[in-house]
């Protein structure tokens, strides 16, 4: 059996994430602001992803065609997950002409917050056909715990 890498984090640096979300939006291909010379060539691609529940599980869905497994790394805390990889470019003739190119290829990453808290002893994750599904477990709410009181002479 194949296993996916799965690493557990404490928490996830997002300070910078609306500024990079800003400069993305500026520099994003198809903006009419800019001229094609200050575009970024080569930026990291958002795949597209899904995010569903139960009342029991929290569930993630991402379409990463084309990714190889061992290019895909994903890290889970009990608040957030992130998925990062890299999707190679297929090769291409010497002597093609592109028509049209829409396929994004190189490093990807996305950090999703979770809805809820998650029990990170109760995580899976399959990869088939394109598709990374995580499947994540609902810490219990009603989970209360029982605190001894001491007379406060110790």
């Amino acid at each position: 059996m194949d296993y996916i890498k799965i690493r557990f984090g404490k928490d996830f640096d997002c300070s910078d994430i609306g500024f990079e979300r800003t400069i993305e939006d500026v520099l994003r291909p198809g903006n009419l602001m800019l001229g094609p010379m200050f575009r970024l060539s080569e930026r990291i691609w958002k795949p597209q992803m899904d995010i569903y529940e139960t009342p029991e599980e929290i569930f993630i869905l991402a379409e990463i065609a084309g990714v190889v497994k061992e290019n895909l790394e994903v890290e889970i805390n009990a608040k957030a997950v992130r998925i990062q990889g890299n999707r190679c470019e297929m090769p291409r003739s010497a002597h093609s002409t592109y028509r049209l190119a829409e396929i994004q290829y190189g490093n990807f990453e996305r950090i999703l917050f979770l809805p809820e808290l998650i029990d990170t002893d109760k995580v899976s994750a399959t990869y088939t056909d394109g598709f990374l599904k995580i499947r994540l477990a609902k810490l219990p709410r009603d989970r209360s715990h029982k605190i001894p009181v001491s007379d406060g002479q110790g």
